[in-house]
């Protein structure tokens, strides 16, 4: 069987947090961008899907694909290493310092590739801005004006919305991650991640890589947000969502319940009186 149980997991987290740290510069941005990338083509994908079956829950079905391929290929996701290396820290194999380092270098990478799409998207739709775009540009402009004006339109109240939003889906995304760690199989990896990204997207949960495409391509295509709109009004709470999300329920309630110290303290049966070690 290929099955890995939690405690095991745990460990892998703790290790590809090691690994991570030791990345180069180079390394985190190339696999960064890629990731931003993919998952904007991801994004477009289930737009598409969504508009073709008038069905929504089609998209989101399908959006999980860019996520595997990120998984699979071992490229950078900031909302992954989220809970990846909170988890190396709490078991104390990485410093702080290495663990803000890694999210700043990959959130800008994600960046870059969720606007390098955007731009290549933009003039692959509008034919470099002479054609409308028709029916999927309007869905992205409506879905980047809503993730900004609709919660503004609320004030404080709406910014606490977008934080939560973006707890419940780092919840589900960082899950995504370690799920694909509990087989050593392709298939298994790939089934095992499609779940919880599948659950996150169909609820409509913020994800601040995915807002890294869709909001700047909206914008792009015509939206009515504005710089400020798009990053005090969702990106920064939903960043701020993200990373609460994977620390506290995934990287800290995982190490708490199954990290290997527990596993082997609750080894330690203790002896009755008389026997050999007790002697001793």
């Amino acid at each position: 069987m290929d099955y890995k149980k939690p405690s095991e997991v745990v460990s892998v987290m703790v290790q590809s947090g090691i690994d991570k740290v030791q990345l180069s510069t180079t390394d985190l941005m190339i696999r960064g961008i890629l990731a931003g990338a993919i998952l904007g083509f991801g994004t477009t994908l289930a737009i598409t899907a969504s508009i073709q079956t008038g069905l929504p829950v089609i998209g989101a079905a399908i959006f999980p694909a860019c996520f595997i391929i990120v998984v699979l290929m071992g490229f950078e996701l900031v909302t992954g290493n989220f809970a990846i290396l909170p988890t190396a820290f709490l078991a104390k194999k990485i410093t702080l310092a290495d663990t803000l380092k890694n999210w700043l270098l990959v959130f800008f990478a994600n960046l870059l590739g969720g606007l390098l799409y955007a731009v290549l998207f933009w003039i692959s739709l509008t034919q470099l801005g002479h054609d409308s775009g028709g029916p999927l540009a309007a869905a992205i402009v409506k879905i980047a004006e809503t993730k900004t004006g609709a919660y503004a339109h609320f004030g404080s109240d709406g910014i606490i919305t977008l934080f939560t939003k973006g707890i419940l889906c780092n919840w589900m995304v960082t899950f995504g991650v370690v799920m694909a760690m509990t087989s050593t199989s392709t298939l298994g990896k790939i089934f095992a991640a499609w779940l919880p990204i599948f659950i996150f997207f169909a609820q409509g949960f913020e994800h601040a890589v995915v807002n890294m495409f869709i909001i700047p391509a909206g914008m792009m295509l015509g939206a009515k947000v504005s710089f400020g709109d798009w990053w005090f009004g969702n990106q920064l709470p939903v960043t701020f969502g993200n990373i609460a999300g994977g620390v506290i329920f995934t990287a800290l309630a995982l190490y708490i319940t199954y990290s290997k110290k527990k596993s082997i303290q609750s080894k330690h049966i203790h002896q009755p009186v008389g026997t050999t070690s007790d002697v001793e």
